[in-house]
């Protein structure tokens, strides 16, 4: 099946299994969010119906402008071969030629990054402090790292089997959601007063709160799951999530209006008056006899929001890598379900990243200054983004125009009310995403300026030379098929430096000559090949067409290439031994990597010497080529080639005689 039909086919299919199993992929970090946003609205201020009302009034309305409509409805629109995420929207719109869109993107998918390592602490801290209403004095925070060393230690085994317990998890935690919201509810239904935006206004342009329009820092909680939501689209199905937010939507506002109208029972108080060691309005609201029981759904659903961040960032990781924008890191596939992945490194710096949090922060309200201001920063960048989508749709103008502008202006508000959060602990996950940034940024311009500096010629011009080196006997022969792997995306091309190593490093003689190129298309995937026969029985060059979520193997795709080449019967690939010809012996393979380093001849701008030994810096810590291209070590030989950027011109030397 190709991949435009499979992703038609995702996207129209609708079934009780796909509903439930995107209840348990996609919902975990919006669906925890109750845990915290009403308690971070209340804060320190003496509860008032103006402070409750507006609340709840803001949250609704931020969840129906920002979650269902823009992203439910007009961004889940914007896949590409089925899959979201802001690096699949960057890969689509990349097809406008326009550069400056890699600046959003980075920006972007570094913010979601820096996300994915506050979710965990906020989502279980918060669960876990439910305890505190039985122990006051219960330590918390060594019961956080224990959870979350367990979280990142099975994700080396997949999701497959914890998978199947997540989806009624979470069906579990949503109807306790609504049935706690409810029953709430119905013992004060003017808290549905807030359904009127009047409230929302009345709440930031006054001082019924001591933040005013700052508040919206702590409402805009309640929606950062909406940019992971879209990140997961290509497990579930744009139909089933649909479907699906008319649930989860329904339980999280009753839950929020719930936990409005226990607040509303108790104006004139402030919560540490409300007589718990946990003033939190989710748990306070709760029957004393079913708190144990909503304290332990709330820690697995927030294990298992956790969980979708974890897994969501070895996905961007393994994008960003595909699209050059990170160094190559180890991948493994725990699973044969597609799409499943697990990157170590990863894995145990967002452990390390969690667990600094937790460490530094302490308590889950401490952690609400720091959370909000990556997540706004990626939505304003995939409403950029998004923009060009839709541009490139041929959407009129007059559609676009207000969709845009009406969403920077929400997501710039959310911004400005975020800043005030930076002394309080924003500045955290805003320099991990500045890190983020610089790493992707680094990586992206080394290439670049690698690229431009790289010298291409026409393999014409050595075709001769070449078929001619390759029955030369006076040179002994260094393997039966020598194999390049070659950046230059046209098929009589190659890299000056491939002809140099073959013809000058040590004279390489070889029956047939290959020559590999990989293309990373921009869907997500596809495996395709081509053959070129440059000279035939002698030189060859395959290209590679993967999907930007594939990996790259290319040990086992050249063999299958092979396999099928010589079904076809256009290439002999036996040995050229005599002895081993007669024997149909298979002739041995070598790879030849080259591997560059800066010359000191380079003549480069104070900008590029930083950019390039950042990047070469960074390439010690990275993968190797020959693991990265997933070949076997012991037929893989390293050059190294000095990469000279502004040769020097020509020194005028005069001879004494």
């Amino acid at each position: 099946m190709s991949s435009n039909n499979h992703s038609s086919h995702l996207h129209s299919k609708l079934s009780a299994a796909g509903l439930l199993i995107t209840l348990g992929i996609i919902y975990g970090d919006i669906g925890t969010s109750p845990l915290y946003v009403m308690k971070a609205i209340i804060s320190d201020s003496i509860i008032t119906k103006d402070l409750v009302l507006g609340g709840l009034s803001c949250i609704f309305w931020t969840l129906t402008l920002q979650t269902t409509l823009k992203y439910v409805l007009i961004t889940l629109s914007a896949d590409n071969h089925g899959e979201g995420g802001i690096f699949a929207l960057y890969a689509l719109v990349k097809k406008t030629k326009i550069q400056w869109l890699i600046v959003p993107a980075i920006i972007g998918g570094s913010a979601l990054l820096a996300d994915g390592i506050i979710t965990p602490p906020i989502s279980v801290s918060s669960a876990v402090e439910g305890l505190r209403i039985f122990k006051p004095d219960i330590p918390t925070i060594p019961i956080v790292i224990t959870i979350l060393f367990i979280l990142f230690t099975i994700q080396q085994f997949g999701t497959k089997l914890v998978g199947k317990f997540f989806a009624p998890m979470m069906l579990i935690w949503f109807s306790m959601l609504g049935i706690l919201g409810a029953i709430q509810m119905f013992t004060n239904i003017d808290v549905l007063q807030a359904l009127n935006p009047y409230y929302a206004y009345h709440l930031l342009t006054s001082d019924v709160s001591s933040q005013g329009f700052f508040i919206l820092g702590a409402v805009f909680l309640c929606t950062t799951g909406a940019e992971a939501l879209y990140s997961d689209m290509g497990h579930c199905g744009r139909r089933n999530i649909r479907i699906s937010w008319i649930f989860v939507k329904s339980t999280l506002v009753m839950n929020y209006f719930g936990q409005g109208a226990y607040l509303l029972m108790h104006e004139g108080k402030t919560l540490e008056q409300l007589g718990s060691s946990n003033p939190n309005p989710f748990y306070l609201m709760m029957p004393i006899w079913f708190q144990p029981i909503g304290i332990v759904i709330a820690t697995l659903a927030a294990v298992i929001a956790s969980q979708a961040l974890i897994s969501g960032s070895f996905t961007l990781i393994n994008e960003a890598m595909r699209l050059n924008f990170w160094p190559k890191v180890k991948i493994k596939f725990p699973t044969d379900v597609k799409g499943q992945l697990y990157i170590p490194s990863i894995n145990w710096l967002l452990f390390l990243g969690c667990v600094g949090i937790v460490l530094y922060f302490k308590e889950s309200g401490n952690m609400e200054h720091a959370y909000g201001l990556a997540i706004v920063l990626c939505m304003i960048m995939t409403t950029i983004l998004l923009n060009f989508y839709l541009i490139l749709k041929r959407v009129k103008w007059y559609f676009i125009a207000p969709i845009i502008i009406i969403y920077l202006a929400i997501e710039f508000s959310f911004l400005a009310a975020n800043i005030i959060k930076f002394f309080d602990g924003g500045f955290v996950t805003l320099f991990i995403a500045i890190i983020l940034i610089s790493i992707m940024s680094t990586w992206f311009l080394a290439k670049k300026i690698s690229k431009n500096y790289t010298k291409i010629v026409k393999i014409n011009d050595y075709k001769k030379v070449l078929a001619e080196l390759s029955v030369d006997l006076s040179i002994p022969k260094y393997a039966t098929h020598l194999v390049y792997m070659t950046n230059s995306t046209k098929s009589d091309e190659i890299e000056e430096k491939v002809m140099y190593s073959i013809l000058q490093k040590r004279p390489k003689r070889a029956d047939i000559y290959w020559f590999i190129h990989v293309n990373v298309m921009s869907e997500p995937y596809r495996k395709s090949y081509k053959v070129t026969e440059i000279i035939p029985d002698d030189i060859y060059r395959i290209d590679f067409y993967l999907g930007f979520r594939e990996p790259t193997k290319i040990n086992l795709m050249f063999k299958e290439v092979l396999k099928d080449m010589v079904k076809n019967g256009e290439v002999d690939i036996t040995s050229r031994y005599e002895s081993l010809n007669k024997n149909n012996i298979l002739g041995d393979f070598k790879f030849v990597l080259s591997e560059k380093f800066l010359s000191n001849d380079s003549d480069v701008t104070f900008f590029e010497k930083i950019v390039m030994n950042a990047y070469f810096i960074m390439k010690k810590f990275s993968l190797s080529e020959e693991k990265g291209f997933g070949l076997d070590s012991s037929s893989v030989k390293v050059e190294q080639f000095p990469l000279v950027l502004h040769a020097p011109e020509k020194i005028h030397l005069d001879r004494i005689k």
